[in-house]
């Protein structure tokens, strides 16, 4: 190999032009096979009986349009420079908390399963704004976080503002009503506030107002409190708030450890709702057995761990917190479905990310998959010029990058 092309390839790699992290495109391409088969062995049922589709493809091929959408997204997000992002944050997070309220207080929020979630654009297919919320508090709070340095640990620089814009988008998420979201949302936001160094003090104070509040959103809501007494009890009521958990738990009963075998659930015919998007995983279960759930589980924890090696081998705290930020939202998400299908805790809506069905939901996870790999390319050391004095500040205590830049 040439001195010149040795020396091309290591300027690239301080550069922010180093090959992207492979490991994390493959686990991505394996849950996306997995999706498409499973979002239309979950679907057909439906799409073939219901006069609406009139196709047993019907979901399968607007899934296949939305990842390959997502794929491309993906494609060109993976290119840009994250630093980029510093210069929208802003704007994105004014953009986003317009259409969050749009959706819940105009017309042009869109009902279905008695929730307004989404977001109606006439001919074009409707947009769930909590989907791109998650997204765009992440790249605020991953700018915001990194101008604060010390600052963060006075109330009034750091846990106030932070508790004032979280607590406005969750809120604005919660009475659409989607309280799954809202809850990946908090939960994301307050670990990148803990990794950034936050007062313990504010923080667990936070913590003990945000539980008071999710208390109170339980409470206030009957049906919410009805899936309390069906995840404790859910024979109580059989035919009513218990179906849900009863019919998820005979679909997992009922693979075993290697499955019924790929299209043969049962549970997808009427008895389990919602099975290509919410319920996915307990059709996996049935199908694919304890092997295929344990493949899914093992597939998430070694993206949170290719999320890991990404967040501390970024070369400013803007891309660490971003990195983990990402992280901390696709994993976190995926384990609340999980839990939620295996009756750890009590019925909420949300997709498996990468899986379910769903096009914002696809769309935005394929977007944060293509910023999380632009920071992969980028190794410790280089830190542009031009945005040093915009928040880019060496991660973890690094010196600063030109030092480790090579000299001509």
């Amino acid at each position: 190999m040439s001195a010149r092309f040795l020396s091309k390839a290591y300027k690239a790699r301080f550069e922010g032009k180093g090959r992207p992290d492979v490991l994390l495109l493959g686990i991505i391409a394996v849950l996306i096979v997995i999706g498409v088969e499973m979002v239309y062995s979950s679907s057909f049922v439906i799409a073939y009986n219901s006069p609406l589709y009139r196709s047993d493809t019907y979901f399968l091929v607007r899934q296949l349009m939305w990842v390959g959408l997502g794929i491309l997204c993906m494609a060109v997000l993976m290119r840009i420079d994250y630093h980029r992002y510093l210069r929208v944050t802003v704007a994105g997070m004014v953009i986003i908390i317009l259409m969050l309220f749009v959706v819940v207080a105009t017309n042009f929020g869109y009902s279905s399963y008695g929730a307004q979630r989404w977001l109606s654009l006439g001919p074009l297919p409707p947009v769930q704004p909590s989907e791109f919320a998650k997204l765009a508090l992440i790249l605020y709070l991953s700018d915001w976080l990194s101008r604060r340095g010390q600052r963060l640990k006075n109330f009034a620089y750091g846990a106030l503002p932070f508790a004032v814009m979280l607590g406005l988008i969750a809120g604005l998420v919660l009475i659409q009503p989607d309280l799954g979201s809202a809850f990946v949302i908090v939960l994301s936001a307050i670990c990148l506030f803990f990794i950034a160094g936050a007062d313990l003090r504010h923080l667990f104070a936070g913590l003990g107002a945000g539980a008071i509040a999710l208390v109170l959103a339980v409470m206030g809501a009957g049906y919410r409190t009805n899936r309390i007494v069906a995840f404790l009890d859910p024979e109580q009521d059989p035919l009513g708030v218990g179906w849900h958990v009863i019919q998820t738990n005979i679909a997992l009963g009922s693979g075993g450890i290697l499955g019924l075998g790929l299209g043969a659930s049962r549970q997808k015919f009427y008895y389990l709702p919602n099975a290509h998007t919410d319920a996915i995983f307990a059709v996996i279960g049935e199908e694919l057995g304890l092997v295929g759930t344990l493949t899914v589980l093992g597939l998430f924890a070694f993206f949170a761990y290719r999320g890991y090696r990404i967040t501390v081998q970024a070369p400013d705290t803007f891309g660490a917190f971003l990195a983990a930020g990402i992280t901390f939202w696709i994993t976190f998400q995926a384990l609340l479905n999980i839990a939620v299908a295996t009756s750890t805790i009590p019925f909420t809506g949300i997709t498996l990310p990468f899986i379910s069905y769903g096009g914002s939901s696809m769309l935005v996870s394929f977007a944060a998959i293509g910023i999380l790999l632009n920071v992969s390319r980028q190794k410790v050391g280089f830190v542009p010029e031009k945005n040093r004095n915009k928040g880019a500040q060496p991660a973890w205590g690094r010196v600063d990058g030109p030092s480790l830049r090579p000299t001509d």
